[in-house]
């Protein structure tokens, strides 16, 4: 059975007159403003996640909508989903691929057959990096942390395949930066630079972890 749901964001401020509403609707930029109530979409499924203890809510993207519209309308209309004006935006494209070396198609069958094993360092690396899309950064630190010291174990079997023995000596060369920003995050937040030294991190682990992808299922 497939389930849809409808997620409608309202604006806290009303405009202060219809024609000001109009006026905003046709100058809007609708994947903007799309973009922006996902991101409060996904900050209300965090906090519900957090409040009900259910690991299987989950944050939603763009690609995933169904229809997406913007639009305008009265209080009780627009709650309802309905609209006195609005437009839908078309469906997006599909974004390019990091690297056409993924083969994701193939590695999905590989780990099918057993050829190849999903490694619990690209799960933690995933979750750090949805937690720095959001913005959470501490959340993002702490993961991160723990995605890099399993990586460096996870990794270290197909250290002598491509080039994965040098990106195993960077990322362990990271490993401080790592930890510094999670201990930064558990005193209650990230400078700048630890935001920074966070994504940095995470972007040559994400590399790595491509790389090993190439060479794991051959």
């Amino acid at each position: 059975m497939v389930r849809t749901t409808r997620a409608t964001l309202i604006a806290a401020r009303p405009f202060a007159a219809p024609g000001d509403a109009e006026r905003w609707l046709d100058g809007v930029d609708g994947e903007q403003e799309t973009a922006t109530a996902i991101a409060a979409l996904n900050g209300l499924l965090h906090l519900h996640r957090t409040a009900t203890a259910d690991p299987a809510v989950r944050e939603v993207t763009r690609g995933q909508a169904i229809v997406a519209r913007v639009g305008i309308g009265a209080g009780e209309q627009v709650a309802d989903g309905r609209w006195t004006r609005a437009f839908e935006l078309p469906r997006p494209t599909a974004p390019p691929r990091r690297s056409a070396a993924l083969r994701p198609d193939e590695r999905l069958a590989a780990m099918l057959s057993g050829r190849d094993a999903a490694l619990a360092c690209e799960e933690l690396a995933i979750r750090a990096r949805a937690d720095v899309a959001a913005g959470r950064h501490r959340e993002a630190a702490l993961q991160l942390q723990v995605a890099l010291a399993a990586a460096l174990r996870e990794l270290t079997p197909w250290g002598p395949r491509g080039d994965l023995a040098s990106r195993i000596d960077e990322l362990r060369a990271l490993q401080p930066a790592a930890d510094a920003a999670a201990a930064a995050a558990l005193e209650g937040g990230l400078d700048d630079d630890a935001t920074a030294d966070v994504e940095r991190v995470l972007t040559r682990l994400e590399a790595a972890l491509r790389a090993r992808s190439v060479v794991g299922f051959d």
